[in-house]
């Protein structure tokens, strides 16, 4: 098995909630965390029905087991009126919940129970580099991470079941999207857009519907943990930025899937995005399973100066370049930010074999990039 990073940091002793896009290895990780603990899969047609015609067969079922003190449900989205129950044997018999789901969308926008406060929330991504010996850069770029995806030698129709097994259709129903079809294309359309500032315009377009309805369709994405806003860096700012956000989805490989990518290769002309997306989804979730949650923002100017990724409060920025060979021209966003703000770091990470340091900017071939960023050497507590 896999030895997955996020192991809820200071969840001791606590209820909490871990979301997750399907198949990122949710209830694989709380099998081996919680062994011991009382599990109820809503997966499962025979608990999905008992428990949502009459939801206080859960709390009786818990009472009687006299040693319980922690139980696991997995799927909790499935039927959010199980909630009460769970708050009320939080409150009154002192039980922990281990609440895991793919999305929590339905329970917030049907004003269900979310414990008042009384759950920590917690995500688990694709895997990383950190969690997989061996780490294959070129399988992660083709494959994606989830870690089915990740370790089969044919991941395509994997990952096509995936895309329309649970995106075009699990998601939409759950959204209760009316035209699958449009969601359909606006899917392939924001796939153009990965790592882009989106034009919600110019994506109406394609789809052939309105720029609320694509502002919509890209808040059920976050919602059900398919992508993420990255927003600009906009601090003080002495130059003109760019105020628009860019968009990630969660996984490399439906990024691929959807734009009919041939197979990446290192030089290829998609290497370079897909790279970027990998460095991205790195970063993000370090910064979720550390416990540190320093903000990961963009920056770009109105005359086009860029830097990739600000870390924290402009603690370190980032660049990421595809090339074997860094010169004077990738430097340029970075110093043009250092102008302007005081920045303990500035990283270039590439394809060169050995780190160098220009100036005061340090060089890093991506591998030593990511075994820095997962030992806490780049953002540190």
């Amino acid at each position: 098995m896999l030895q997955r990073k996020q192991v809820m940091v200071d969840a001791e002793g606590y209820s909490l909630f871990l979301w997750g896009a399907r198949q990122t290895g949710k209830s694989t990780l709380l099998k081996n965390l919680y062994p011991n603990a009382l599990w109820f899969d809503l997966l499962l047609s025979e608990n999905f029905e008992r428990l949502s015609k009459q939801p206080s067969i859960l709390r009786e079922t818990i009472l009687a087991q006299t040693e319980t003190k922690i139980v696991i449900i997995d799927e909790i989205q499935r039927i959010p009126e199980l909630l009460n129950e769970v708050h009320w044997l939080i409150t009154n018999k002192e039980i922990q919940f281990i609440l895991s789901g793919s999305s929590s969308r339905k329970i917030i926008r049907g004003g269900f129970n979310l414990l008042g406060g009384r759950a920590l929330r917690y995500e688990l991504f694709p895997l990383t580099s950190a969690e997989v010996p061996n780490f294959d850069l070129l399988r992660a770029l083709n494959n994606g991470l989830l870690p089915r995806h990740y370790q089969a030698n044919n991941a395509k129709k994997l990952i096509s079941a995936y895309i329309g097994n649970y995106l075009k259709d699990e998601i939409a129903a759950e959204a209760k999207i009316r035209n699958v079809q449009s969601f359909s294309k606006f899917l392939e359309a924001a796939a153009f857009s990965n790592g882009e500032i989106v034009n919600y315009t110019n994506i109406a377009a394609d789809c052939g519907v309105s720029a609320p309805t694509v502002k919509e369709y890209f808040q059920i994405l976050e919602d059900t943990l398919i992508g993420r806003f990255v927003p600009s860096f906009q601090k003080k700012p002495k130059r003109r930025v760019i105020l628009a956000p860019k968009f990630y989805f969660f996984d490399i490989g439906m990024v691929n899937y959807l734009l009919k990518r041939g197979k990446i290769e290192m030089g290829s002309e998609v290497f370079g995005n897909a790279f970027e997306h990998l460095i991205y989804h790195e970063i993000y979730t370090h910064s979720q399973y550390s416990g540190l949650e320093y903000p990961v923002h963009y920056w770009r100017t109105a005359s086009q100066l860029e830097v990739d990724f600000i870390l924290g409060d402009n603690e370190v920025a980032i660049e990421v370049k595809s090339t074997a060979n860094v010169s004077a021209k990738h430097l340029h966003g970075l110093k043009k930010f250092a102008e302007e703000y005081h920045t303990k770091q500035m990283i270039v990470v590439c394809n060169e074999p050995m780190p160098r340091l220009i100036q005061n900017i340090l060089v890093l071939p991506w591998n030593m990039f990511l075994q820095k960023l997962w030992a806490g050497e780049i953002m540190p507590a």
